[in-house]
């Protein structure tokens, strides 16, 4: 049940406080207002605003303990009221309430993250405190080992409270102006997501601050020495509890995002072109092992689909050898592109085939999949094939990489078309160069990304799995041959490119048509998995594959 409170802890600010606590009313929200200890005058004025009545509630603690002690005391007030989730709200009147819906909006679909706002601030916040906010951002990506939290400072954010509880019963944390920071990086060790709202931030004319520049300075600098340190001591635990995305645990690939920065992919292709490819994998290693260690989705993904192959459980040196194939999958890619592979490293198992299809004046649909390294065998085809290709591709979450791939070979990125879904102008367009002689490859083992109900389950290593009918009914449309095309490692620096012909056209008869998309799916299904066994490594969906995924419409 999701039932939040608003928490706003005041020490000397009441001036802006009955507007804060009427905007905060507005929305309907219960409010309490924890006093720490304020002066006399102001005490005063923050008791007046007591009207249980009115949803207002406001405690007074005696004695000045700091911000987060006051926060602290509302997370125990507001969990005894009953509340889940408590909205916390500095008194000053900094924050625009008018983002508190989008918070709330977004604290309800994800009940166990931390929702922050990410500030937005005008020319009115003081350059020493952005200067200052600066340095905390990178200490708070060195503790967290990620970037996901861009400002831990922040002070209006929904928090879970029975997730603060827990960590309060068993961690101490700053009392003062540290106490934001330390309880998000200490949320996230434990697995809390965070989820970051860009708002509005305003230093109000006249405003007075509770921050004391050399001891809360020294607080918050004492508080990262802490965390790094504990950071260390703990590192195995904390990489185990990484926190998922929001939304967590998606089972469309689409949904997953790329990992790793482009600076690293371009590290990588520097040190490939200087020291080969054994350095190359020497240096990803321990980065390997970094994702395997915080990627639980690819490890889980890793683990069942080796253990569909192998009909066992897998260890986990062999989930890490399967991401690592991955990592020497981008590296080759990158060499095979830049030009450090020539066209002798691809080698075709069945040249009559291809030569074949080459010779025909007519286009041709070629499915692909993610076993091997199809991407490769684009780079090293003959120049005169490549140019006949056109390749229907969804790589949003993968810019990174495609970008270091267009920076070494601009050709990496021609005759590639970015779709979502296949709808009757690209269907014409297609048509169009299919009649010119064109190929077009599409994915065959990837469901729709706007369109996951239009698929078939299938038997696939036992078990059903739903794949797209986007191919089969594209290549009904376009009236042309389908070709399967797969590309696998077959050697240090060797892969084995196949052409075969799956079908000479495709029909989908009237009343019949689910289950001729039926037929054609699983004997692709049995292709797929007679390459996949040759090399369980060179599978690289790391994604739960055997999702449900709906059927056919």
């Amino acid at each position: 049940m999701f039932k939040p409170c608003a928490l706003i802890p005041s020490h000397n600010h009441s001036k802006a406080l009955p507007q804060v606590v009427a905007g905060l009313r507005g929305l309907d929200l219960p409010v309490l207002i924890v006093d720490d200890g304020s002066d006399a005058a102001a005490a005063a004025a923050i008791a007046a605003l007591h009207d249980p009545a009115k949803g207002v509630f406001v405690h007074r603690r005696p004695l000045n303990g700091g911000k987060g002690a006051a926060v602290c005391d509302g997370f125990r007030l507001a969990a005894d009221q009953g509340f889940s989730h408590a909205v916390q709200v500095d008194a000053d009147g900094q924050h625009d309430l008018a983002a508190l819906p989008r918070l709330l909006d977004q604290a309800r679909r994800h009940p166990a993250a931390v929702v922050s706002g990410a500030p937005i601030y005008d020319q009115t916040i003081p350059t020493a405190r952005r200067i200052g906010r600066w340095f905390t951002h990178v200490w708070v990506f060195v503790e967290t080992l990620s970037f996901r939290i861009t400002d831990s400072m922040c002070g209006f954010r929904v928090y879970p409270l029975k997730a603060c509880l827990d960590l309060l019963a068993e961690e101490t944390l700053g009392t003062r102006m540290d106490f934001d920071t330390d309880i998000m990086v200490r949320l996230f060790w434990r697995g809390i997501a965070p989820i970051m709202v860009p708002v509005r931030v305003t230093y109000p004319v006249g405003n007075t601050s509770n921050f004391h520049v050399w001891h809360d300075n020294l607080r918050i600098s004492w508080m990262h020495t802490r965390l790094v340190v504990t950071m260390l001591s703990r590192l195995v635990s904390i990489l185990r509890h990484r926190p998922p995305l929001p939304g967590a645990e998606p089972s469309h690939w689409a949904a997953l995002t790329e990992r790793g920065a482009a600076w690293g992919l371009w590290l990588t292709a520097w040190v490939y072109g200087h020291w080969g490819r054994r350095a190359c994998m020497a240096l990803l290693a321990p980065v390997v092992a970094y994702f395997y260690l915080t990627g639980a989705q690819q490890r889980r993904a890793s683990r069942q689909f080796l253990g569909r192959v192998r009909q066992r459980q897998p260890r986990g040196w062999e989930c890490y050898r399967h991401l690592l194939d991955f990592a020497g999958r981008a590296v080759d890619t990158i060499a095979a592109w830049s030009g450090r592979l020539g066209q002798d490293a691809l080698r075709v198992e069945n040249p009559q085939a291809l030569a074949a299809a080459a010779a025909d004046p007519a286009g041709a649909v070629l499915v692909v999949s993610h076993h091997g390294n199809v991407e490769l065998s684009r780079a090293l085809m003959d120049p005169a094939l490549r140019q006949r290709l056109t390749v229907l591709v969804h790589t949003r979450h993968a810019e990174n990489f495609n970008a270091v791939l267009r920076r070494f070979n601009p050709e990496a990125a021609a005759r590639m078309i970015q779709v979502t879904e296949i709808g009757p102008e690209t269907a014409i367009a297609l048509k169009e160069r299919v009649e010119r002689g064109e190929w077009i490859a599409i994915a065959g083992d990837r469901v729709p990304v706007l369109s996951s109900g239009r698929v078939v389950a299938v038997d696939f290593f036992a078990q059903p799995a739903a794949f797209s009918v986007g191919p089969w009914v594209l290549a009904a449309v376009l009236d042309c041959p389908v070709h399967l095309l797969f590309c696998r490692r077959s050697g240090p620096a060797q892969w084995t490119m196949t052409l075969e012909l799956f079908a000479a056209r495709v029909a989908l008869p009237r009343g019949q048509r689910t289950e001729a998309l039926r037929q054609l799916i699983q004997a692709y299904a049995a292709r797929l998995e007679q390459h996949s066994r040759l090399d369980p490594y060179q599978w690289y969906n790391f994604f739960d594959f055997w999702a449900k995924g709906g059927t056919t419409r």
